[in-house]
C-alpha cells in the first residue's frame, strides 16, 4: 500500500502499523525523543504496535535533537 511518509510516498506491506512506518522513516531502534502524527492526530507510543495504516494515509515521523 501507498502512504505519504514525511512528504514522500512510499510503499509499504498491507497491515503495516505506525512502528512500521517509524522504522521506514529511519527512526534508530532506540525511539526516545520521537513523534508520529496520523493525518494530522498524533498517536502515542504506546499505540505504534496496533495501530494500523490505511493507503493513501499522510504520516509524520519526527525526532527532537539537541544541539547548540
Amino acid at each position: 500500500m501507498m502512504i505519504e511518509l514525511n512528504g514522500r510516498r512510499v510503499e509499504l506491506p498491507a497491515g503495516a502499523t505506525v512502528a512500521d512506518a517509524v522504522l521506514q522513516a529511519g527512526a534508530p531502534g532506540e525511539v526516545r525523543g520521537v513523534a508520529v502524527a496520523v493525518d494530522g492526530e498524533v498517536v502515542r507510543k504506546a499505540e505504534w504496535q496496533e495501530t494500523r495504516l490505511r493507503p493513501d494515509q499522510s504520516v509524520e515521523v519526527v525526532r527532537a535533537v539537541q544541539g547548540g
